[in-house]
């Protein structure tokens, strides 16, 4: 089949376009369903008819398989970009207005603690307070989806992969400790050595895993040999930080995060002490979004910030 180029722009509804790439996301009709607040049928309809546009098929869909064929990964790419821009039409119409107004949203990893992200939030505060500000706690990679998609201003997370897609900026760097809490037989002990947390619980974040971005922190829990089996997981620090205060296991947390915990008695820190492994926190955005003044002001606010302070300041030991 040959398709028309002038045909498809004619007759293709762009909503269709959207409940794809939800589905694609989604990984199933079930939760794309769920997602798009939908019938099941509605959504299998809505990928039939596309399919029937482009005469290819583009999802397999088979019994404990759903996959993206070849055609499907090439829609998908550019129903991304198409979206997203449909989206953000309101942003590119709108009158320019003397108060800087508009909504940004920032997907951040959970465990984010940097000073410097809190004075570019103050700062971009008081010159647009008619500027409005939500932040999505997210895994770091979901936190680069919903960048690719369009669906946030921008990241700050960790990173594994760079996509050449993306504009990435180092905004600090943070080490991470083994720690216990208090009902841990290991608390509070002193001149432990690492062969004595061989065989113990662990726990910690969905991403500590040697494909993601905590691969460092997987090798420190591996060398430190605490069971392969990580028992409580989550991609938020303070529910990894609870479970370990609980007692569920050992866990991995930045040192400059749980300092004030240290000190007081809520957690404690375990071997290795020499050589924390280094994770480096980014910046990430998408060159090819259309931002608003708002979001582009906080941007280019938090970069200007990261340009004017010197590397050294933004170690975090």
């Amino acid at each position: 089949m040959t398709l028309s180029p002038e045909k498809l722009a004619r007759d293709l509804d762009w909503n269709l376009l959207r409940t794809f790439v939800v589905l694609a996301d989604a990984g199933s009709i079930t939760r794309a369903a769920e997602e798009l607040g939908l019938q099941q049928p509605s959504v299998s309809s809505a990928l039939k008819r596309l399919e029937g546009h482009l005469g290819r098929q583009l999802i397999d869909r088979k019994p404990g398989r759903f996959a993206l064929t070849e055609a499907g990964r090439l829609l998908y790419d550019e129903a991304v970009d198409i979206t997203g821009a449909i989206l953000r039409i309101a942003t590119a119409i709108r009158e320019v207005q003397q108060e800087v107004q508009g909504h940004v949203t920032i997907a951040i990893a959970s465990h984010v603690v940097c000073p410097l992200l809190n004075e570019a939030l103050g700062e971009f505060h008081t010159r647009h307070p008619a500027a409005t500000l939500s932040i999505d706690v997210s895994a770091s990679r979901e936190a680069l989806e919903k960048l690719l998609s369009r669906r946030v201003s921008f990241a700050i997370c960790l990173v594994k992969d760079r996509n050449p897609k993306l504009e990435y900026r180092r905004l600090f760097r943070e080490f991470f400790g083994l720690f216990c809490g208090p009902s841990h037989p290991l608390f509070g002990r002193k001149g432990l050595a690492t062969t004595e947390l061989v065989g113990q619980p662990a726990v910690s974040f969905v991403t500590d895993k040697m494909t993601d971005a905590l691969r460092p922190v997987t090798l420190m829990r591996a060398a430190a040999g605490l069971e392969d089996r990580v028992i409580g997981s989550s991609a938020n620090l303070e529910e990894v930080r609870r479970m370990i205060v609980a007692g569920l296991g050992i866990g991995p947390l930045p040192l400059h995060v749980v300092r004030e915990d240290v000190a007081m008695g809520r957690l404690s820190r375990l071997p290795p002490y020499d050589d924390p492994p280094a994770i480096d926190v980014h910046v990430v955005w998408n060159p090819r979004a259309r931002l608003n003044r708002a979001e582009a002001s906080l941007l280019k606010g938090l970069l200007d910030k990261i340009d004017a302070t010197p590397e050294a300041d933004r170690i975090y030991t």
